[in-house]
């Protein structure tokens, strides 16, 4: 940015998170699983959302990574993310109204497969905006304000989306008014993307580095070997639970649960090993520490796994504990948990932002950790909505310092002219999560309980914590050059 940082920047350059959030949580913990639990019944819920979570989010995987490449190297007028964002917000409002007309008029296999097919059209068009936007700090914000734009990108990223959705979006859908709620949220998208053309973004009048297929070519190879990686570890599971199934109600359930933490872990740690190395091969340009990269994806990728599928299967997991909240009526305690989370993100995000540049990346990441895993405690410990809450807001607590602290840390890594790839490449950790947690834990829903499903997913929060082990954290210097900004040049 060649002029100084003015107030209006920090909500321009990250007002696109907020329709991409408010996006995530009206179709993720509302509309997909209650319209999943309708076109296929309540036995396999579960699994059926887990499967479409999966493939729906390696497109994202995908899409990311490619879109990145390609905004790296954008010479638009609009400059080199602005026509993605645009492009993809146009784009997923068509694909809401196609969601719209499905829920209407359809039912069975058919309306689920052919919601299957939306989804994935969702994630083509949601992640185009998003693997762009992902690239407006580093090529913007000096290094040294990484840590406060990242606050408060973190702010629209969770806490405003998620109040947002929980009094007015989730209102509608417990209603029973889908149309409704995916037309508010269709305009939302538009007004996000609108204001995020007010980006002080300039063209670049070259592409930074030569085209060269070769990253394609990893990037899909690393897409298929997630995919077969993830799959591998969902098989694996689903074996020795069925074998479990012939020991003691108690050792199955101890078994069970135990394999469920298991198979994440290998998806998690050796997915992301293998798709960061096929996907960067041997190179090490612009990155201090390819290994500390690779640790950094790891421990957002076990932390998402966690937060991420607290929020997808919190629905059901719902309506298991209190077996007076059936169907839509889950929507509205669903959407009031929700809603402390994000007001608990809301008092965290901006501060932790600050006390990120000020105590260093690291601690702060630890912390979240080990609190959001305290926070799923009450959740699953709770016997009453008040003690849900509580619970709620703790790992909200947990989420909004997380996401502060470890944006700044994987910023700094990042080298200056690959930004939007290196950023699209650490989506393996956004959309990994979903797709490990929804893919390996719905059928162990479906199996011994959502209850016993959440425990699970607390268990990643320590995991993710263990993975900063693997990082070397380099302090940001004072009036550093923000990645994907040049240094200046004598005239």
């Amino acid at each position: 940015m060649e002029r100084k940082i003015r107030w209006y920047d920090y909500i321009t350059i990250n007002i696109f998170y907020f329709a991409l959030t408010a996006r995530s949580q009206t179709l993720t913990p509302l509309i997909l699983p209650l319209l999943v639990q309708t076109f296929m019944g309540e036995e396999v819920k579960g699994a059926a959302y887990g499967n479409l979570r999966l493939w729906a989010l390696m497109i994202a995987v995908l899409v990311q990574g490619l879109v990145g490449i390609l905004s790296d190297r954008s010479t638009s007028r609009l400059g080199r993310r602005r026509p993605f964002i645009l492009i993809g917000g146009v784009t997923e409002v068509l694909v809401f109204l196609g969601i719209g007309v499905i829920a209407a008029t359809m039912e069975g296999p058919a309306g689920y497969w052919t919601l299957f097919a939306a989804y994935i059209l969702s994630m083509f068009s949601s992640n185009t905006g998003h693997a762009a936007a992902q690239g407006l700090i580093p090529d913007l914000v000096p290094e040294n304000k990484h840590g406060i734009f990242s606050g408060v990108k973190a702010f629209f990223e969770l806490p405003a989306p998620l109040i947002f959705v929980s009094f007015v979006i989730t209102k509608m859908v417990e209603a029973g008014n889908i149309w409704g709620a995916l037309l508010v949220l269709s305009g939302i998208v538009l007004t996000c993307t609108l204001i995020t053309m007010f980006v002080p973004e300039k063209p670049i009048k070259q592409p930074p580095y030569e085209m060269d297929w070769k990253p394609i070519l990893r990037l899909v190879a690393m897409t298929a070997v997630f995919t077969i990686i993830i799959l591998g570890a969902g098989e694996l599971v689903s074996f020795v639970n069925g074998l479990a199934t012939e020991l003691p109600e108690t050792t199955a359930l101890i078994v069970t649960a135990a394999m469920g933490v298991v198979g994440m872990v290998i998806a998690v740690i050796l997915g992301v090993w293998a798709s960061v190395r096929i996907s960067l091969g041997g190179e090490t340009k612009g990155t201090s520490d390819k290994n500390s990269f690779t640790w950094w994806v790891i421990n957002r990728l076990a932390f998402l796994v966690g937060s991420t599928n607290l929020a997808s299967f919190v629905l059901y997991f719902l309506q298991e504990r209190f077996p007076d909240l059936k169907g839509a009526a889950a929507a509205g305690p669903t959407a009031m948990l929700v809603m402390y989370v994000g007001l608990a993100i809301l008092v965290s995000s901006i501060p932790a932002g600050w006390l990120t540049d000020k105590f260093g990346r690291k601690p702060l990441c630890a912390f979240s950790g080990v609190l959001a895993t305290a926070g799923t405690v009450v959740v699953i410990a709770s016997a009453s909505m008040t003690m849900l809450y509580i619970g709620g807001l703790m790992v909200g607590v947990a989420i909004g310092i997380f996401y502060s602290a470890s944006w700044a840390l994987g910023t700094s890594m990042v080298p200056k002219d690959e930004a939007g790839r290196y950023l699209g490449i650490q989506n393996l950790a956004g959309a990994g999560a979903g797709a490990i947690g929804a893919y390996i834990g719905g059928p162990i829903g479906d199996g011994v309980g959502f209850t016993v499903l959440m425990g699970i997913f607390g268990l990643l929060f320590l995991i993710s914590t263990l993975a900063l082990f693997g990082i070397k954290d380099q302090p940001a210097q004072p009036g550093a050059p923000a990645v994907g900004e040049p240094i200046a040049e004598p005239e």
